[in-house]
């Protein structure tokens, strides 16, 4: 009897074990994704009839970080049509400006229409880029930039993703097949434009 019930409780801790180990090996293999900014920023002339001569672009970069050297038997799955959305709050009074998120733009990805979600699978050790927001040459405002800025009048003046001057709170959010992931930054918007950024939210 004794032997019999050692060899149930065998099988028993032998089929928990295997099942643990299967959940790790899957916990592992999940995207695993990191915000960060891009560094420096973009200064770029602008063609003519754009509405400005230059502009300065933030953006932040995604990145799907890879398994570690000691489980590269396995691979890391992709992070699987990724979507992001963007909200700006007061620094001061963290007040949300514009009540709504905007539908976030990946750099990459060919310029769709106002409304269209854009979208992009991360591999493992990939990065993309997001963009966040523009400001054109000597101009106090900036604007939020996504598909819909192209499409503005001038292109990138956007009325509807204006922010005047001052600081601001900046929330990104990636929503990926199943996962979630979100930084904040602070966004510098009460200096020249040379000095217009993004900063880590401490």
């Amino acid at each position: 009897m004794c032997q019999m019930w050692g060899l149930i409780a065998g099988a028993l801790i032998g089929t928990v074990t295997s099942a643990l180990v299967a959940i790790w090996i899957e916990y592992l293999r999940r995207p695993f994704l990191q915000l960060s900014i891009e560094t420096p920023a973009i200064e770029q002339a602008r063609k003519q009839g754009a509405g400005a001569e230059t502009g300065r672009y933030l953006r932040v970069k995604l990145f799907n970080k890879p398994l570690p050297g000691w489980v590269r038997w396995m691979v890391r799955e992709p992070a699987a049509q990724c979507r992001a959305a963007i909200s700006f709050r007061h620094l001061l009074d963290n007040q949300d400006v514009f009540g709504r998120t905007m539908a976030g733009r990946w750099a990459n990805t060919p310029v769709g229409r106002p409304g269209d979600t854009s979208r992009i699978d991360v591999y493992p050790g990939d990065t993309e880029v997001l963009d966040v927001a523009a400001r054109f040459d000597a101009q106090a405002e900036c604007y939020g930039w996504n598909n819909e800025a192209y499409f503005s009048g001038p292109p990138g003046y956007n009325p509807d993703w204006k922010l005047g001057h001052g600081r601001y709170v900046v929330e990104v959010v990636i929503r990926s097949s199943g996962q979630t992931c979100s930084s904040r930054f602070h966004l510098h918007n009460d200096v020249p434009r040379s000095a217009f950024r993004l900063e880590p939210s401490s």
